[in-house]
């Protein structure tokens, strides 16, 4: 639904996006992660034919994002940090104008509205003036103009930011809903937390160039190495381990717990369970420790400082 190849944008002197190799299927969900000035707010511009390519080539929904840019705007819903809202008009007012804008009319048009309203808890407020919404209102009034013409691809950038738990849990089983629906979306935030919840795939951005693209599990073992988990018992207990299995290393022991670093828990943690059973080991749980993905994010921004430093 998605794919560029060394897709890049100068403004003068200045590489916003440098070569950028991208491809999301249909139904997957695609975070860029990355800090201010990364790229990600113009690879969107790029990806809704808002901008011109420098160089490269990108196509969305199977359309050239140079040559087709019409058909480009007409696939995708797009929420950006600025949301481009009619502050004299109504919820309701504005959403029938941009239906209007998609070429929805009459019952389609009534009935997407309501619906959206409704789910997104605005149906009461769709009377009043936008000026009078607040910022987590508006939000989520950005968001439903661009549900609106149930689009395949889906750009949104910070879509839960200024929004309170309860809200921005309603946006999150929204993402999900579209994505088991075949939508494509690219998500651009910095709550690493919901990106990992969220996201199949992540690709992080750093001055306009991807550092890493893959998998959450893929980039914490890639940046953070094997899994560690601890082994708990249920009373001290300091007697000689059994004999490990291969990829099982002892990394900390205190006097009822027990860290290990397992290269490949599905083969090694039968065996290792197993010859604890040998030898009467008092095991209360046996968990894997949670790594987060900011842990990797973190890792990885400090490895590419590390390694623009050294080049310099």
């Amino acid at each position: 639904m998605i794919q560029t190849e060394d897709l890049s944008k100068t403004f003068g002197d200045f590489v916003a996006v440098d070569g950028l190799n991208l491809q999301v299927e249909a139904g997957e969900v695609l975070a860029l992660l990355g800090p201010n000035g990364a790229g990600k707010t113009t690879t969107v511009r790029l990806l809704t034919s808002v901008l011109r390519p420098t160089r490269g080539r990108a196509t969305v929904a199977g359309y050239d994002v140079v040559h087709q840019p019409q058909k480009v705007r007409a696939s995708v819903g797009v929420l950006t940090e600025h949301h481009g809202l009619y502050a004299r008009m109504t919820g309701k007012e504005y959403l029938y104008f941009f239906a209007e804008l998609y070429g929805l009319k009459g019952h389609t048009a009534h009935h997407r509205v309501q619906a959206l309203l409704e789910q997104f808890g605005l149906a009461e407020a769709s009377h009043r003036r936008i000026g009078e919404y607040s910022k987590g209102m508006r939000q989520k009034l950005a968001l439903v103009r661009a549900l609106l013409h149930a689009p395949p691809v889906l750009l949104l950038d910070e879509p839960t930011s200024a929004m309170d738990p309860e809200n921005a849990r309603i946006v999150r089983e929204t993402i999900r809903e579209l994505r088991q629906a075949n939508h494509t979306i690219v998500l651009c935030t910095h709550n690493l937390t919901e990106a990992e919840m969220l996201a199949d795939r992540i690709a992080i951005l750093r001055r306009g160039r991807i550092l890493l693209n893959d998998t959450p599990d893929a980039l914490k073992r890639h940046l953070l190495g094997a899994p560690v988990f601890e082994l708990r018992f249920a009373q001290t207990w300091e007697n000689t381990l059994p004999p490990l299995p291969p990829g099982v290393t002892p990394i900390a022991r205190g006097p009822d717990w027990m860290h290990l670093r397992i290269e490949n828990p599905h083969q090694s943690n039968p065996h290792l369970l197993a010859a604890l059973a040998q030898v009467n080991a008092p095991l209360l749980s046996f968990s894997e420790l949670p790594r987060s993905l900011e842990d990797a994010y973190l890792r990885a921004v400090s490895l590419e400082m590390e390694n623009a430093h050294a080049t310099n």
